[in-house]
């Protein structure tokens, strides 16, 4: 390990395990993400260098480390997730939730130590267990937040962070592939988040802002992250539908035009084909309920 790991102090912002059974999509977080493979096999685009991860495997993304998921595997992904800074700062321990603001923009080189390791470690049976242990342990007093919670995270948080390292110094042929046309991918990736509300978007569209031919780009695109531009601006429609559902606060009509679908008849079979209940359904089984 390097020297100045000594003098780290981490802060643990958010743990939890996240299940999904199609593309995750893409993100990017101004704090470290540490995800553990619990069951199944992805790509992971970071940064654009793929990687195929399977059970046992840690990815390790610094800040603002773009990624994108892409399951592989019939069977769910499910990953052991949490969010730290590696320094504590009293302003930065306010942040709780992940959105990334001008503010949040600015960081200091120190929280920067870890971009330059390779972002996947590999452990043998028995740190699979140790970790889980250790993972469950956190997630638990993460939620119960009982006195002294914190300091239990950063103590639970070296040992994770111990344990990949421990991956990567007897697995270190690992490498990643970098990503055919990338470039190309990315920009798409970043006009469909930026434009996904326009009914009108379409794959001539988003080639003509990319730069490259309508042909060419659906063939990188498909040909890299194994789903066409169409499924994935789907994907992100109805992902942006289920945050303004779990909302609750306007009708499905609405949400439906919101999202960029030219007809609430649209959205819901688009919906049911993707998540496997109607959104009438879905919105009901997240509503808040009312305090009387």
């Amino acid at each position: 390990m390097e020297t100045w790991m000594n003098s780290i102090t981490p802060f643990v912002r958010m743990v939890k395990i996240h299940k999904s059974f199609s593309l995750a999509g893409e993100w990017m977080d101004y704090d470290h993400v540490y995800t553990y493979i619990e069951q199944g096999e992805a790509e992971f685009f970071l940064d654009g260098v793929k990687y195929h991860v399977k059970e046992g495997d840690i990815l390790l993304m610094s800040p603002f480390m773009a990624h994108i998921i892409h399951s592989t595997s019939e069977m769910p992904l499910i990953q052991y997730i949490f969010h730290f800074d590696l320094y504590y700062d009293e302003e930065r321990s306010s942040w709780k939730d992940q959105a990334i603001t001008e503010e949040r923009k600015v960081i200091s080189n120190k929280e920067m130590q870890l971009a330059s390791t390779i972002p996947i470690s590999r452990l043998q049976l028995p740190d699979r267990i140790e970790l889980k242990k250790r993972f469950l342990l956190m997630q638990k007093d993460f939620l119960d937040k009982r006195s002294g919670y914190s300091l239990i995270l950063k103590g639970i948080c070296l040992e994770l962070l111990v344990l990949f390292m421990k991956g990567q110094a007897s697995h270190n042929d690992i490498e990643g592939k970098m990503t055919k046309g990338w470039v190309f991918i990315e920009n798409t990736i970043k006009f469909i988040n930026e434009r996904y509300w326009d009914p009108e978007l379409d794959n001539h569209t988003i080639s003509k802002q990319v730069g490259i031919s309508t042909n060419h780009l659906s063939f990188l695109f498909k040909d890299q992250l194994g789903i066409t531009i169409h499924k994935y601006l789907t994907h992100i429609r109805i992902e942006q539908s289920k945050i303004r559902m779990i909302e609750g606060n306007q009708t499905l009509t609405a949400i439906a035009e919101q999202v960029g679908f030219s007809s609430i008849y649209l959205f819901s079979r688009s919906f049911k084909a993707t998540v496997g209940v109607m959104p009438s359904l879905f919105m009901a089984m997240n509503s808040q309920p009312t305090i009387s």
